[in-house]
């Protein structure tokens, strides 16, 4: 697109985003249907707001009784669904009605996408409206993010299939899947995404550092989930704390064994990232080892900085250090992505989970995007029912990979114009 986004930020614009604002203001989640349409009639269109269900596989539209007519879409088999894997917003004339699909994002996380649809096909290609239904798509993003904590209205949109307790249990612990700044952007997924039990990950971004871990507890029950959970609250204590990478390890070791006794134990990968210089640091505690992605090919295993499981004792351990380049790109993972099996007992292994990764980033797939596809392709390989938790987490140093996560009109014409 043309322009910065939103530039012109005057009237019509300035309104919608002003009666957005003030529809939402002391209002529970429930009223955003009605206050997205209202505000974006500032724009002489209609809008309808989807999200994506928590296991990425469809588009759900958030509605009131007037709407109800409205469908549920296929992320991977419809132009909803492709504005919202790509990025990019998608236009249509279907049954002659103009309509344009933008992506929700909050920041640089992929929520569900706006569909607008105006009087007129010829607004399909004004770069004004594109620029303003960016910064309206943007700023509701941010809109669903906050209103989510107070209420139940979007999660149970969000929610197409029951969690058990372990499940909920992760899932309230979880940062935003996907994040960034301007030096980095960390992008998550764990699966089934409802039955999850004992895997969990976390980070935390500031101006000049990352700071990660990703932890698998054993079994695969609410037990599990205490353990992760026991193993996150450690970890994010002693970091907050400001301790140390080595501290933060043995802070969750502790509170995992004198928690559980030597009944449950948990692995992890632990890491620091200095975003001014690309200096890696980084603990795997009988965890499997990350993988480091440059230019499309995983180039190396980080296997240093090993100690045993994290609530056994350990005689040594060290912390290791790697030196990154700009856009490299970590892969970390817990063996449930590895140890998938198909009906042959076929385990996905690393060699498929390299293969698959090389070909998503050759082809310029966004990062928040290779997590889905992971994860699809791993259920896919074990017919849709893990025997295990499945996580993976990739964090790219980078100052340019933010710009493949912002919504851009594709090229060529708009799709459904033809035939």
């Amino acid at each position: 697109m043309s322009g910065e986004p939103g530039e012109r930020g005057e009237g019509p614009p300035l309104e919608a985003l002003v009666s957005l604002l003030r529809r939402t203001h002391l209002a529970p989640p429930d009223v955003i249907p009605d206050a997205v349409d209202a505000a974006i009639a500032h724009l002489d269109a209609r809008g309808v707001v989807f999200l994506a269900d928590y296991s990425d596989t469809v588009l759900v539209p958030m509605v009131r009784d007037r709407q109800a007519d409205a469908a549920t879409l296929a992320v991977d088999a419809t132009l909803a669904g492709r504005a919202y894997r790509l990025l990019t917003v998608q236009t249509t004339l279907g049954d002659g009605v103009p309509t344009l699909w933008v992506p929700i994002i909050d920041g640089v996380e992929r929520l569900g996408v706006l569909q607008v649809t105006v009087a007129d096909a010829g607004r399909l290609d004004d770069e004004g409206l594109l620029n303003d239904l960016w910064s309206f798509a943007h700023f509701l993003g941010h809109l669903v993010s906050v209103l989510d904590a107070y209420g139940d209205a979007i999660d149970s949109v969000r929610r197409q299939t029951a969690r058990t307790l372990s499940a909920e249990l992760i899932w309230q612990l979880l940062p935003p899947l996907t994040s960034g700044t301007a030096k980095v952007v960390v992008s998550g997924r764990l699966e089934p995404s409802s039955e999850v039990g004992g895997d969990v990950f976390d980070y935390a971004l500031s101006a000049d550092r990352a700071q990660f871990a990703v932890f698998d507890a054993t079994g695969h029950d609410l037990h599990s989930g205490l353990a992760a959970a026991t193993a996150l609250a450690a970890y994010r204590n002693s970091r907050r704390q400001g301790h140390g990478l080595f501290e933060q390890t043995e802070a969750v070791h502790r509170a995992v064994g004198d928690e559980f006794a030597g009944r449950m134990y948990a692995t992890g990968v632990l890491g620091d990232l200095d975003l001014d210089t690309g200096r890696l640091r980084y603990i795997a505690a009988g965890h499997p080892s990350p993988l480091l992605l440059r230019r499309g090919r995983v180039v190396k295993t980080l296997d240093s900085g090993r100690r045993p499981l994290l609530g056994l004792d350990m005689k040594a351990a060290n912390v290791a250090e790697e030196w990154l380049e700009p856009d490299d790109v970590l892969v970390l993972y817990t063996d449930g992505i590895t140890e998938a099996r198909d009906t042959d007992h076929q385990f996905f292994g690393v060699d498929r989970l390299v293969d698959f990764v090389e070909r998503e980033a050759a082809d310029g797939v966004p990062l928040p995007e290779i997590v889905r596809r992971v994860g699809r392709r791993i259920l896919e390989h074990q017919n849709g029912v893990l025997q295990d938790d499945a996580t993976i987490l990739l964090i790219q140093w980078t100052s340019s990979g933010q710009e493949a996560l912002e919504p851009v009109r594709e090229q060529g014409p708009p799709q459904g114009r033809t035939g």
